[in-house]
């Protein structure tokens, strides 16, 4: 199973970067946009929720890399009262589509 890193901004310009054991995360988030703090926390659990799926569905046990991510993700918004968190980076990035 892929694994995938993504770094982001959050509103004050602090620079963060966090794991995920799938590349599923390029359904929820796009390199270069910016979300509101709550609508980011928010995709970034789903998106770190469904990895974690995705490793139980594939070795029978949870990845608590995906759980450190979502829970480091909450507790650096929960500084923040609003503002945007912008996607600097997501490495891989996802394979060119087939034209």
């Amino acid at each position: 199973m892929p694994e995938m890193r993504f770094a982001v901004r959050w509103p004050d310009g602090a620079e963060s970067s966090h794991y995920s054991p799938s590349l599923v995360l390029h359904d929820y988030l796009t390199t270069g946009e910016s979300y509101g703090v709550a609508d980011f926390v928010a995709r970034a659990g789903e998106a770190l929720d469904a990895a974690g799926e995705r490793v139980r569905a594939a070795y029978g046990f949870a990845c608590t890399s995906a759980m450190a991510s979502r829970d480091e993700i909450v507790r650096a918004a929960a500084g923040y009262a609003g503002g945007e968190v912008t996607v600097l980076r997501m490495e891989p990035p996802l394979p060119a589509e087939a034209s």
